[in-house]
């Protein structure tokens, strides 16, 4: 079984004019995901989900 290659994507939000963070998932791949948030370099929430 072939491995898959794994990408880190990370990206930087100015202050945002509502508390409330939305991310479309629609252009992703089929598969299995993790997202991490982070503050302050320490992980405060791990979630997986699937497309």
């Amino acid at each position: 079984m072939p491995n898959k290659q794994k990408y880190n994507y990370s990206g930087k939000l100015e202050r945002l004019p509502s508390t409330k963070v939305y991310i479309n998932i629609h252009y992703l791949e089929r598969g299995n995901y993790e997202l991490h948030i982070m503050h302050n370099n320490k992980l405060i929430k791990k979630t997986t989900f699937k497309k």
